[in-house]
């Protein structure tokens, strides 16, 4: 059935917390010409589900996160060929922080797709949508439910209190950071398996700490390469050069700092591996489009 057929499916509210576990099989589908209010978060588990949100699409596979921004109309569904899709679903609004470390994952229409979720950390992944869905569950007597061993299908929770909403939405946190920890291919790249393993080292190393002094003679070092052979292999694997991959990170990472610290422009500067705000401010708005004192107001 084409999804203009559809008729329109009725969202959670949006000031909730709200989660669940399906299991489907073909023929399920979710059709919202008006989007939602909300964000959703999906994680699939078994199967392959297709999703697809303004003009962008993405097929989801087990261990894949696919989150859908609000205000853009979306349609979801088992994929064809596929015998069933299971997965976790939470509709909430999103922490300020989220957006930046999901930004990297953008495929346009606020579709953001984490594909794949490094193999490492799924397991902690799957675990904390578990508790995620029985601290929601959580009436703020006693201690919380024991998350179940096994996710129940059909099962939705919705979290009512102050402290069940802030406890699921601290698990949700950890798995977008979780997630979204290592770079797509795109932005910090390597991550293909076609691409050369020092390639990958030196981008990971870039990425784990991005405020580090790192010039193209150490990073060289660490991988017993030389400067020159390193530039060439990024230019092959990235299209680009160690020097403004490095750059690109500690932007990302002085943008994520101004949207959820108090610091100064500075001291985000500082933090970020920049030696002058001055240049600071200049490269992050010719990157962002504003100074760091605006971005910081209009993330917040």
């Amino acid at each position: 059935m084409n999804a203009a057929d559809l008729p329109e499916t009725p969202a959670p509210p949006p000031g909730l917390v709200t989660a669940g576990y399906f299991d489907e099989r073909p023929g399920y589908a979710v059709s919202r010409p008006s989007g939602t209010e909300s964000w959703l978060f999906t994680w699939t588990a078994v199967g392959r589900g297709l999703l697809r949100q303004g003009a962008a699409r993405a097929e989801a596979g087990p261990g894949d996160l696919v989150v859908l921004g609000p205000g853009v109309p979306h349609h979801y569904a088992t994929a064809a060929g596929a015998e069933r899709w299971a997965f976790w679903w939470v509709h909430c609004r999103a922490r300020a922080a989220w957006a930046a470390w999901l930004r990297p994952h953008a495929a346009g229409g606020r579709l953001y797709t984490v594909v794949p979720v490094p193999a490492a950390v799924r397991p902690r992944i799957a675990a904390a949508f578990r508790r995620l869905h029985a601290d929601a569950r959580w009436s703020g007597e006693g201690a919380p439910p024991d998350p179940d061993p096994r996710p129940v299908p059909n099962r939705v929770a919705v979290a009512h209190g102050a402290a069940a909403t802030e406890l699921a939405l601290g698990s949700l946190e950890e798995i977008v950071l979780l997630a979204t920890a290592v770079p797509p291919a795109a932005a910090a790249g390597a991550t293909g398996a076609g691409t050369d393993p020092r390639v990958r080292r030196v981008a990971a190393l870039i990425a784990a700490d991005p405020a580090a002094p790192h010039t193209v003679e150490s990073l060289a070092a660490r991988v017993a390469l030389s400067p020159s052979r390193l530039g060439h292999l990024f230019a092959e694997a990235l299209g680009d050069t160690p020097m403004r991959v490095l750059r690109d990170a500690r932007l990302r990472h002085a943008a994520r700092l101004l949207e959820v610290t108090d610091l100064p422009v500075a001291r985000v500067a500082a933090a970020s591996g920049f030696a002058s705000p001055f240049h600071f401010s200049r490269v992050f708005r010719a990157r962002y489009g504003v100074p760091p004192g605006a971005y910081r107001v209009r993330h917040r």
